[in-house]
């Protein structure tokens, strides 16, 4: 259900005494373009109809006193006062987003009373911190009078995790939150952080996102050992393709002339990252010419490699995609994320959207005996000021 505005401000009011103005910012999911953001290739995500809104009002000091109504939690961040990193807490993302900010040039936070809403699913894989550290981020520096661009935000949204936070994310998360625009998907180069907005708006499909409600504890170390991985195919690969530095510089043709050299684990993960900076371009293209049929094709594909050379699906997942899969109106189906959990995405005919969400809730509660969220979205816009009224 859509946050409510006119709730928010009358909740800011008696908490604050005084006019907020709103801010907010996005999840999102990734259509296609998984693990490889930190090989330097492409991703393709859009930013979802779900959001996180921020009301704000500037304060005469440097503290930020922060409420979130979801979390039924408060704290305070005195801007003066020495920086507090990893408390293993939501504030985490206040005091990353704000401090980071702040080292930019000529930007000098004020303080700012915060309330914060948001009806962005955590744990489902689309991007809740994102969407609060781009939404905090936007909110302080606007009430501050410190305009940033949506790259600088996007950017100081990924060194805040980095470094407050402890998570070594890429910036395909913060990118979309900030950048997104409705009716249109984000093609992004993780390297050069150039973009194009690729318009996707299918009239007669729709984006289903499912989620697993289940996260494995392998993610993080088996995400680590990718990492190392990828980066071990680069080294080898090296002595073949002189002069590339990541896997997004190994052609598929390339890559199928001397992968016989990588040992067997190695070849896999590499040939998944290959073809799959391969598969976000080819995707990318069949958007421009409305080649839905081919987009989903691709994304299936994508699911594929995702879990027979990369190995990071885990049983639920591939279970909602084997489900999707067998739905009519169904035109692609695959995992998204990190992956070990978390959702996937679906792109499906309206027309079949009742009967696709049923049979996925019944089929997947049926054989876990967990319950799945199935949220549908278009696209939407990125970052942004709500103009008092709408």
């Amino acid at each position: 259900m859509a946050i409510n505005l006119e709730n928010l401000r009358a909740e800011f009011q008696t908490l604050y005494g005084c006019e907020p103005r709103f801010f907010r910012a996005p999840g999102r999911v990734n259509l296609i373009g998984e693990h490889t953001d930190y090989n330097g290739g492409f991703v393709l995500p859009m930013a979802i109809e779900r959001e996180t809104i921020v009301a704000a009002a500037v304060r005469q000091d440097r503290k930020i006193l922060v409420r979130s109504i979801e979390l039924d939690d408060a704290g305070e961040i005195n801007l003066d006062a020495p920086e507090q990193k990893m408390r293993g807490t939501w504030l985490d993302f206040i005091e990353g987003a704000a401090r980071v900010l702040e080292r930019g040039e000529n930007v000098k936070l004020r303080g700012a009373d915060l309330l914060i809403s948001s009806d962005v699913p955590h744990g489902a894989g689309l991007s809740s911190s994102a969407a609060l550290e781009i939404s905090v981020g936007l909110a302080l520096s606007e009430v501050s009078g410190q305009t940033v661009d949506k790259v600088t935000l996007a950017l100081a949204g990924q060194s805040a995790e980095h470094e407050f936070v402890g998570a070594n994310v890429g910036i395909m998360d913060q990118f979309i939150s900030a950048m997104g625009k409705r009716g249109h998907a984000l093609l992004i180069d993780c390297r050069s952080l150039e973009s194009e907005q690729i318009p996707f708006a299918p009239g007669d499909l729709a984006v289903a996102i499912c989620n697993t409600n289940v996260k494995h504890e392998l993610a993080s170390s088996e995400y680590n050992a990718r990492r190392a991985e990828c980066e071990k195919g680069v080294e080898i690969l090296r002595e073949f393709l002189p002069g590339i530095t990541q896997l997004r510089d190994v052609s598929v043709a390339d890559f199928e002339r001397y992968e016989s050299n990588l040992p067997e684990v190695i070849r896999k993960r590499c040939r998944h990252v290959v073809t799959e900076i391969a598969r976000t371009l080819n995707a990318a293209e069949a958007l421009k010419k409305d080649d839905f049929a081919e987009f989903g094709h691709l994304m299936c594909l994508s699911h594929e490699s995702l879990r027979d050379d990369y190995e990071v699906s885990c049983k639920e997942l591939d279970l909602l995609v084997e489900i999707a899969r067998s739905c009519a109106g169904v035109l692609g189906a695959r995992m998204t994320g990190g992956g070990f959990g978390g959702s996937t995405v679906n792109l499906v005919k309206r027309e079949n959207l009742a009967a696709f969400a049923e049979k996925i809730s019944i089929e997947y509660r049926k054989q876990t005996k967990i319950e799945t969220d199935v949220y549908v979205s278009n696209a939407a816009d990125g970052a942004n000021e709500i103009a008092v009224g709408a």
